[in-house]
């Protein structure tokens, strides 16, 4: 069976003796949608693939062999060492063409601050334990803060929630942790940017765990020690949705956000 997953089911449309339009009424999608599969202009979900082989009338070997196509095609890990083969600066590039398609972005983030808000002096501090060359640092560097330019395009929506604990984490000097926090003021004042910070003290319903973004409805990036996790199955972007929403719920936002950060602020200052 081909790799193509549109192109094999094309083939097993086409052996069937199916119109196109047939298999996608059967299939309760748009015709658009199935040529978009088939041609390989979109990635299906494994729900997708199996209404559509329902549809064509497949057997079940030939069901199970696509389905798990589907699955793997839909989440994807990279270990972080083939990114720093790769070169960071060029995954900083990657992120920013996503970025750069996308209407809202959804980030939860329990580690560290949300690169677009980012200062210099941060970024060098997270990728300094990535052995990297002065060289391939300066340009990691200089193509995440080349991304932050996102932020200032009105059209776009930003919703960006963060811990306490990412605030207090002491990974430069108390001075440029305040410039760092100042930062985070800063940027939370553009209207098209709302940031949530969840205190210690708030009453949680689950546990933060590992930082991820929401790209739409149509893509979730997850990062784990040893990897990025990408995904674009709609039920388990449904499930980072629903995360994000509840710790939205349990944020401080807006003018009380930003006294809580100047307080910190204030006292790495003092």
């Amino acid at each position: 069976m081909t790799s193509n997953i549109g192109a094999a089911l094309r083939e097993l449309r086409e052996a069937s003796g199916k119109e196109a339009k047939a298999v996608a009424r059967s299939a309760a999608m748009s015709a658009s949608k199935l040529s978009r599969i088939e041609t390989g202009k979109a990635t299906p979900a494994v729900m997708d693939v199996e209404r559509i082989l329902t549809a064509i009338g497949v057997s079940e070997e030939v069901r199970a062999e696509l389905s798990e196509v589907a699955r793997k095609a839909a989440t994807e890990a990279v270990a972080w060492r083939l990114y720093r083969r790769m070169g960071f600066a060029q995954h900083q590039d990657a992120i920013g063409a996503v970025e750069a398609e996308t209407q809202t972005q959804r980030l939860f983030q329990p580690s560290c601050m949300p690169g677009l808000v980012q200062t210099p002096e941060y970024v060098r501090a997270i990728l300094a334990r990535k052995n990297l060359t002065e060289e391939m640092l300066s340009r990691t560097v200089g193509a995440r803060l080349e991304r932050q330019r996102v932020l200032y395009q009105a059209e776009k929506a930003f919703r960006f929630i963060i811990t306490e604990s990412v605030l207090r984490w002491r990974l430069l000097s108390p001075p440029e942790i305040a410039m760092q926090l100042d930062r985070l003021i800063a940027v939370s004042r553009l209207p098209n940017v709302w940031i949530g910070v969840v205190p210690l003290s708030a009453a949680m319903g689950e546990v933060p765990t590992s930082s991820f973004v929401v790209y739409d409805s149509r893509l979730v990036i997850v990062e784990i020690p040893h990897a990025e996790i990408t995904t674009r199955e709609p039920r388990d972007i449904e499930v980072y949705l629903a995360k994000f929403e509840r710790f939205a719920d349990v944020s401080l936002t807006g003018d009380d956000m930003r006294a809580f950060v100047a307080g910190i602020r204030d006292e790495f200052l003092r």
